[in-house]
């Protein structure tokens, strides 16, 4: 697996050379799009508004429109001139309860893995926030944008989550209307909660969707029919019938 980005933990006064590595993968079935007469690939080309020519990756740079129709280009080395080795390093800026975090915030998870000479100090970070039950919060320069992180401890490692800054999240467009709740109705959904309470273990589930989806690709390939499932019907009732019988179907299973 290949390094997304390497940096070094500054803890204090300690620097623990890590390597940053994707923590999940891209599982989605993918299509390509197909022009519905020949059945032929719809391709789109990079071209360039003013001679015409379409346009290679190798040819492309990024410019900065400074005034209408005006650039001013940057290159890879710009970027990399523009980093100071405070920037490269993973600093902490401080810790915190996970608890404090809402998920909203959550980005993207990386595996940090310890290079050449920092494996004591690693452990020695991972296992005082695993014992404080605490996360750092830290900041670095990833590719050409500075990122906010959370370096949260598990019993083996330590995963690294970027963070969106607080700019970057949306309000919710409305509160929803508070109603007023009966006990019996509260005390039947905290019971119907407790009835469904089990440890999480994400092996035990799969994208069931995904797989239906194979079986359609498959049968269509070998010209099969395809059948479509029966739609449930769902009536509509009372609230607290509803917890009752959902009551009762827990308890059934």
């Amino acid at each position: 697996m290949a390094v997304s980005h390497r940096g070094a933990i500054s803890f204090g006064m300690v620097h623990i050379p890590v390597g940053l590595y994707t923590a999940t993968q891209d599982n989605d079935i993918h299509f390509n799009q197909l022009c519905k007469e020949d059945g032929s690939r719809v391709r789109y080309k990079k071209v360039c508004s003013g001679c015409g020519k379409e346009v290679g990756a190798e040819d492309i740079v990024k410019g900065f429109e400074y005034e209408p129709g005006k650039y001013v280009t940057l290159t890879d080395s710009d970027f990399e001139k523009a980093k100071s080795e405070k920037d490269k390093a993973i600093h902490i800026l401080h810790f915190a309860a996970l608890s404090e975090l809402r998920p909203i915030y959550f980005d993207k998870t990386y595996h940090a893995i310890p290079e050449q000479g920092g494996d004591k100090a690693f452990e020695l970070l991972r296992r005082a926030m695993k014992e404080e039950n605490k996360i750092a919060i830290a900041k670095t320069v990833m590719g050409t944008k500075e990122k906010l992180l959370a370096l949260i401890p598990t019993d083996t490692g330590i995963l690294i989550e970027t963070l969106f800054f607080a700019d970057e999240v949306k309000e919710a467009p409305k509160d929803p209307v508070c109603q007023e709740i009966g006990d019996e109705e509260l005390k039947m959904a905290k019971t119907l909660i407790g009835a469904m309470v089990k440890p999480f273990e994400p092996e035990q589930y799969r994208d069931e969707y995904r797989e239906k989806l194979w079986e359609i690709i498959n049968a269509k390939i070998h010209g099969n029919e395809i059948v479509a499932p029966k739609e449930s019907v769902i009536s509509v009732i009372d609230l607290m019938e509803a917890l009752k019988q959902s009551l009762a179907e827990v308890k059934q299973k």
